[in-house]
């Protein structure tokens, strides 16, 4: 039972500090960025977020078990080096993958 505080918003505050400061997902001036903070032990997990009519698959891949820190970002298998992706309203299909 989550009791009263599922009744007065703080449900809403969890999910967003899980989707933003957990798993890392932020969006700023139409930029999809990733700053994961997750225990050393996960391995990878996947998010699959829709922007307008583009979806976006993100893998994190966590092979060293770090807490935070991205090596690499890769945009449908090409590295990019600024590590953020611009959202896009083209109705295609991205492919992100993240390697902390």
């Amino acid at each position: 039972m989550g009791g009263w505080s599922w009744y007065t918003g703080s449900s809403s505050w969890y999910y967003d500090a899980i989707i933003e400061y957990v798993l890392g997902l932020k969006i700023k001036d139409k930029f999809l960025y990733l700053e994961p903070c997750i225990a050393s032990y996960w391995k990878e997990f996947e998010i699959h977020y829709k922007y307008k009519t583009t979806m976006y698959n993100i893998l994190v891949k966590n092979p060293e078990g770090k807490n935070t820190g991205i090596s690499k970002f890769f945009l449908n298998d090409k590295e990019i080096a600024e590590k953020r992706v611009i959202l896009s309203d083209d109705g295609k299909i991205y492919n992100i993958e993240i390697v902390m």
